[in-house]
């Protein structure tokens, strides 16, 4: 079973859009099995960011994304990565299509509410900058036969 991160940006948190998103992903069938409201540090920033670091665009992006709290969550499913930047749709919202979180919600490509690991491998560091592995559950869910072949 793959593992996600997913950040609710400090955007989509002073816009009240953590429920939308959680309910969208929830409905996709993907299963949530961490989850913490915080505040990043300039420390996790280039961390998190450190492929962006000497870009010209990091320190707005730096000082936008530490500005207000963010909510970090871990989804797991099969292809999990994949299904949840489909769900999230293009980094720009422009080019997203109806029907994704950011093509729905989402204006300008500086304010797009929601971050998701961009491949399985990618995951496994971001969840690592995120979580401890204690705070990351494993549990079933009943119905989880009703949205995957075993």
């Amino acid at each position: 079973m793959e593992r996600t991160l997913v950040l609710v940006k400090p955007d989509g948190v002073q816009r009240g859009l953590v429920g939308e998103v959680i309910s969208r992903l929830e409905r996709r069938g993907l299963k949530l099995v961490g989850m913490k409201l915080m505040q990043m540090d300039a420390d996790l920033a280039r961390r998190h960011y450190a492929e962006h670091v000497n870009r010209p665009f990091f320190p707005g992006l730096a000082q936008f994304i530490t500005s207000s709290p963010l909510v970090a969550m871990v989804w797991e499913a099969d292809n999990v990565a994949a299904l949840v930047r489909q769900t999230m749709g293009e980094t720009d919202p422009a080019k997203s299509p109806p029907g994704t979180l950011r093509g729905d919600l989402g204006i300008n490509i500086g304010r797009n509410l929601v971050h998701g690991s961009d491949s399985p491998e990618s995951a496994v560091r971001e969840i690592g900058l995120f979580f401890k592995p204690e705070e990351i559950l494993s549990y079933s869910r009943r119905h989880e036969d009703w949205i995957t072949e075993p």
